[in-house]
């Protein structure tokens, strides 16, 4: 039983003396240039024109995260559809449970509006600002309505 391992033994031995021997290597060789153009933030090849530490949009971080559920549980279809013959019915109930759960959750945060790029939160805050202090932002809608 050992000598089936060895040969994976020996792969990792000589991988890992590979890797420390390029990494030694190219600390002896390697150029040292210290430039002031090596100490900034990279942006995307772009030269920085304000602090790196700047608030960022919310809805960059929500869209990926939507997208990243969304994604991760949709490959969960792949090895659902190779055995699906071989289960039968009851595997197509779970899916339509599944997918069922998915279009909830799609429905929900489109119902929220984390869909949209550029909500209508100022408007929507001002008319329920307007609706607690008892007076409406546009007077001439009430003299329309």
């Amino acid at each position: 039983m050992h000598v089936q391992f060895a040969n994976v033994a020996v792969f990792l031995t000589l991988a890992s003396a590979f890797v420390l021997l390029l990494n030694l290597l190219s600390r002896l060789v390697h150029l040292r240039l210290d430039l002031a153009e090596k100490r900034i933030p990279y942006e995307c090849g772009e030269d920085p024109v304000d602090d790196a530490r700047i608030k960022f949009n919310i809805r960059f971080f929500i869209v990926a995260l939507i997208f990243l559920i969304f994604d991760v549980e949709i490959a969960f279809l792949f090895p659902w559809a190779r055995v699906f013959r071989q289960v039968g019915w009851i595997a197509f109930v779970e899916m339509f449970v599944f997918i069922l759960m998915l279009a909830v959750g799609l429905a929900y945060v489109w119902a929220k509006g984390d869909l949209e790029w550029v909500r209508s939160y100022h408007r929507r805050h001002s008319e329920r600002i307007a609706r607690v202090v008892g007076h409406r932002e546009h007077p001439e809608e009430e003299a329309a309505g």
